[in-house]
């Protein structure tokens, strides 16, 4: 209760913004269980599902950092920002999986490529405005945590725009698998493809530094240069991950 008043405390509007995304992400894994839509031989609402969680866990994780910084009106126009954008992308996803559909990559008919270039367009807005609050945190001169904690938010922000910007090799594509059509068999749940490269590993593994380069900048760092080669190792290991893809590897093959 204590991490949820002060969750609350410093950013409420992206606080109760991930409580809705889990709260839906909860509908998804009931309708997961009543429902027999599919989408590339799963149930189409476990995309849905997992852009939920996604969304929840983001908006709680920035919002605890950007509490550190000085300037809160910049704050409170991202918050804007965030729940705007990701109100689209996640309401195209769902309505698109609720109907049997592809939302990304689907080009089959005009409004759906329409859709899917505006999601692009406003996934893009997002992904640069995140950059410009990992601007802040550079610019920033004095802080009240550790150096260490704060080299490790400044670099699991400008890796998770970088790697957010991976869908748009993706995007390019019209497909996340490598050596063969999108489908098929995959890890459970995640659905990574067991034979062939999927550009989703390195994508996730790379948007989630935002998460684990904080932590270990406050649990494990005890200098700034040591978050530093933490932080250029796990970049190399997840630029490998997308190279494995890339040539068709899977990330278990």
């Amino acid at each position: 209760m204590n991490l949820f008043t002060e969750l609350s405390k410093r950013n409420r509007t992206l606080y109760l913004f991930g409580w809705f995304n889990f709260i839906c992400a909860l509908i998804c894994i009931m309708l997961i269980q009543i429902t027999h839509i599919q989408v590339l031989g799963i149930n189409a609402f476990i995309k849905p599902l997992k852009f939920f969680l996604s969304v929840g866990i983001f908006c709680w994780t920035i919002s605890w950092y950007m509490y550190y910084l000085d300037q809160q009106k910049k704050v409170r126009v991202y918050n804007r920002v965030v729940v705007i954008v990701m109100l689209f992308e996640l309401s195209v996803i769902v309505w698109q999986a609720a109907n049997g559909r592809l939302s990304h990559f689907n080009v089959s008919e005009v409004l759906y490529a329409r859709l899917f270039t505006l999601m692009g367009i406003a996934i893009s807005v997002f992904s640069l405005w995140t950059g410009y609050i990992g601007i802040l945190f550079f610019r920033q001169k004095k802080w009240t945590i550790s150096e260490a904690y704060a080299m490790g938010i400044k670099m699991g922000i400008i890796f998770f725009v970088l790697f957010s910007f991976e869908g748009g090799i993706m995007a390019a594509r019209l497909a996340h698998t490598v050596g063969a059509a999108d489908g098929g068999t995959g890890l459970p749940l995640i659905n990574w493809s067991k034979h062939f490269g999927d550009l989703r590993v390195a994508h996730f593994f790379g948007i989630h530094s935002l998460q684990i380069l904080p932590l270990i900048g406050f649990y494990l760092a005890k200098t700034k240069t040591q978050i530093i080669i933490i932080g250029v190792i796990y970049f190399i290991l997840v630029s490998a991950m997308l190279l494995q893809a890339l040539i068709g590897m899977p990330v278990l093959g």
